[in-house]
Protein backbone atom coordinates (compact mmCIF):
# COMPACT_ATOMS: atom_id res chain seq x y z
CA UNK A 1 0.00 0.00 0.00
CA UNK A 2 1.21 3.41 -0.62
CA UNK A 3 0.07 7.00 -0.11
CA UNK A 4 -1.89 8.70 -2.67
CA UNK A 5 0.14 11.85 -4.45
CA UNK A 6 -2.08 15.25 -4.47
CA UNK A 7 -1.89 15.15 -8.54
CA UNK A 8 -3.43 11.75 -8.74
CA UNK A 9 -6.50 12.50 -6.60
CA UNK A 10 -8.75 13.50 -9.77
CA UNK A 11 -10.22 16.57 -7.95
CA UNK A 12 -12.22 18.94 -9.94
CA UNK A 13 -10.41 22.35 -10.79
CA UNK A 14 -12.67 25.36 -9.23
CA UNK A 15 -14.37 26.36 -12.68
CA UNK A 16 -15.63 22.32 -12.89
CA UNK A 17 -16.10 22.30 -9.09
CA UNK A 18 -18.77 25.68 -10.04
CA UNK A 19 -20.48 23.67 -12.64
CA UNK A 20 -20.98 20.47 -11.00
CA UNK A 21 -24.09 19.02 -8.57
CA UNK A 22 -24.15 20.03 -5.66
CA UNK A 23 -25.76 18.26 -2.50
CA UNK A 24 -28.99 19.88 -1.76
CA UNK A 25 -28.00 21.09 1.64
CA UNK A 26 -26.75 24.06 3.35
CA UNK A 27 -24.57 24.82 6.73
CA UNK A 28 -26.41 27.57 8.45
CA UNK A 29 -23.61 29.54 11.07
CA UNK A 30 -24.96 31.56 13.76
CA UNK A 31 -22.59 33.68 15.63
CA UNK A 32 -19.40 32.04 15.11
CA UNK A 33 -16.58 33.63 16.62
CA UNK A 34 -13.59 32.50 14.99
CA UNK A 35 -13.09 33.16 11.50
CA UNK A 36 -10.81 29.83 11.49
CA UNK A 37 -13.68 27.72 12.29
CA UNK A 38 -15.58 29.75 9.62
CA UNK A 39 -12.68 28.85 7.34
CA UNK A 40 -13.35 25.24 8.41
CA UNK A 41 -17.03 24.93 7.66
CA UNK A 42 -16.10 26.32 4.05
CA UNK A 43 -13.46 23.49 3.21
CA UNK A 44 -15.96 20.45 4.77
CA UNK A 45 -18.74 22.35 3.04
CA UNK A 46 -16.90 22.03 -0.76
CA UNK A 47 -15.74 18.70 0.30
CA UNK A 48 -19.14 17.71 0.38
CA UNK A 49 -19.93 19.89 -2.39
CA UNK A 50 -22.68 21.44 -0.59
CA UNK A 51 -24.65 23.67 -2.00
CA UNK A 52 -24.04 26.99 0.33
CA UNK A 53 -23.64 28.46 3.30
CA UNK A 54 -25.26 31.05 5.38
CA UNK A 55 -23.24 33.32 7.46
CA UNK A 56 -25.44 34.84 10.69
CA UNK A 57 -25.07 37.35 12.75
CA UNK A 58 -21.25 38.07 13.80
CA UNK A 59 -19.91 35.47 12.08
CA UNK A 60 -16.94 36.50 9.80
CA UNK A 61 -17.48 36.84 5.86
CA UNK A 62 -15.03 36.45 3.16
CA UNK A 63 -12.66 37.94 2.01
CA UNK A 64 -11.16 37.24 5.71
CA UNK A 65 -7.05 36.01 6.35
CA UNK A 66 -8.37 33.61 8.83
CA UNK A 67 -11.18 32.05 6.95
CA UNK A 68 -8.72 32.15 4.16
CA UNK A 69 -5.79 30.12 6.09
CA UNK A 70 -8.41 26.98 7.33
CA UNK A 71 -10.76 26.91 3.82
CA UNK A 72 -7.48 26.83 1.32
CA UNK A 73 -9.73 28.51 -1.30
CA UNK A 74 -12.84 26.77 -0.79
CA UNK A 75 -14.30 30.25 0.53
CA UNK A 76 -14.40 30.94 -3.65
CA UNK A 77 -15.55 27.57 -4.80
CA UNK A 78 -18.46 27.08 -2.34
CA UNK A 79 -21.44 29.70 -2.58
CA UNK A 80 -21.94 31.18 0.72
CA UNK A 81 -24.71 34.07 1.58
CA UNK A 82 -24.67 36.74 4.44
CA UNK A 83 -27.76 37.50 6.48
CA UNK A 84 -27.76 40.18 9.18
CA UNK A 85 -29.57 37.69 11.57
CA UNK A 86 -30.79 34.37 11.61
CA UNK A 87 -34.44 34.99 11.26
CA UNK A 88 -34.22 36.27 7.88
CA UNK A 89 -31.84 33.11 7.06
CA UNK A 90 -34.47 30.98 8.16
CA UNK A 91 -37.57 32.79 6.37
CA UNK A 92 -35.44 32.71 2.68
CA UNK A 93 -34.45 29.07 3.57
CA UNK A 94 -37.62 28.06 4.27
CA UNK A 95 -39.31 29.22 1.21
CA UNK A 96 -36.68 27.81 -0.62
CA UNK A 97 -38.42 24.14 0.75
CA UNK A 98 -35.41 23.49 3.68
CA UNK A 99 -35.92 21.85 6.28
CA UNK A 100 -33.90 23.40 9.63
CA UNK A 101 -31.99 21.07 11.17
CA UNK A 102 -30.88 22.79 14.63
CA UNK A 103 -27.28 20.86 16.03
CA UNK A 104 -27.68 21.51 19.61
CA UNK A 105 -28.31 19.38 22.91
CA UNK A 106 -31.72 20.30 23.72
CA UNK A 107 -34.38 18.83 25.78
CA UNK A 108 -36.55 16.93 22.62
CA UNK A 109 -33.42 16.86 20.09
CA UNK A 110 -33.18 13.34 18.28
CA UNK A 111 -30.04 11.70 18.66
CA UNK A 112 -27.69 11.46 15.31
CA UNK A 113 -28.24 7.40 15.35
CA UNK A 114 -31.87 7.72 15.55
CA UNK A 115 -31.61 10.73 12.68
CA UNK A 116 -34.06 9.50 10.05
CA UNK A 117 -33.37 11.02 6.58
CA UNK A 118 -35.01 11.36 3.31
CA UNK A 119 -33.49 12.00 0.13
CA UNK A 120 -35.99 14.05 -1.39
CA UNK A 121 -35.72 16.53 1.58
CA UNK A 122 -33.77 19.43 1.52
CA UNK A 123 -31.81 19.70 4.65
CA UNK A 124 -30.05 23.15 6.09
CA UNK A 125 -28.25 22.48 9.19
CA UNK A 126 -27.56 24.70 11.56
CA UNK A 127 -24.33 25.24 13.94
CA UNK A 128 -23.76 27.93 16.89
CA UNK A 129 -21.63 30.04 18.59
CA UNK A 130 -18.73 28.63 19.90
CA UNK A 131 -19.53 29.33 23.54
CA UNK A 132 -23.08 29.47 23.95
CA UNK A 133 -24.23 27.48 20.83
CA UNK A 134 -27.39 27.84 18.64
CA UNK A 135 -29.76 30.78 19.99
CA UNK A 136 -32.97 29.85 21.84
CA UNK A 137 -34.99 31.49 18.71
CA UNK A 138 -33.30 29.85 16.38
CA UNK A 139 -33.74 26.23 18.12
CA UNK A 140 -37.58 26.97 18.46
CA UNK A 141 -38.15 27.55 15.20
CA UNK A 142 -36.17 24.39 13.97
CA UNK A 143 -38.09 21.79 12.00
CA UNK A 144 -35.77 19.11 14.29
CA UNK A 145 -32.89 19.52 16.73
CA UNK A 146 -30.31 16.93 16.12
CA UNK A 147 -27.73 15.66 19.28
CA UNK A 148 -24.24 14.59 18.57
CA UNK A 149 -23.84 11.88 21.31
CA UNK A 150 -21.20 12.39 23.65
CA UNK A 151 -19.66 10.29 25.91
CA UNK A 152 -16.79 11.51 27.87
CA UNK A 153 -16.50 14.47 30.47
CA UNK A 154 -16.77 17.70 27.77
CA UNK A 155 -20.32 18.75 26.50
CA UNK A 156 -19.29 19.76 23.47
CA UNK A 157 -17.06 19.18 20.02
CA UNK A 158 -15.26 21.95 18.50
CA UNK A 159 -17.63 23.34 15.54
CA UNK A 160 -16.06 21.94 13.22
CA UNK A 161 -15.79 18.70 14.32
CA UNK A 162 -19.08 18.82 14.37
CA UNK A 163 -20.31 19.75 10.59
CA UNK A 164 -17.97 17.52 9.67
CA UNK A 165 -19.80 14.65 11.34
CA UNK A 166 -23.37 15.53 10.71
CA UNK A 167 -22.37 15.93 7.08
CA UNK A 168 -21.19 12.65 6.60
CA UNK A 169 -23.78 11.32 8.55
CA UNK A 170 -26.25 13.07 6.54
CA UNK A 171 -24.75 11.99 2.95
CA UNK A 172 -24.13 8.49 4.33
CA UNK A 173 -27.46 8.00 5.36
CA UNK A 174 -28.83 9.37 2.36
CA UNK A 175 -26.62 7.42 0.09
CA UNK A 176 -25.28 10.56 -1.98
CA UNK A 177 -21.91 9.53 -2.33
Amino acid sequence: MRKIKNEELNRLSPAAFAQSTKKPNAVILEDVRSAMNVGSAFRTADAFAIEKICLCGITACPPHREIHKTALGAQDTVDWQQFDNSKTCLEKLKAEGYRIVAVEQADKSVSLQHFKVSKSEKYAFAFGNEVYGLSDWLVQHADIVLEIPQYGTKHSLNISVSIGIILWDYLSKANLF
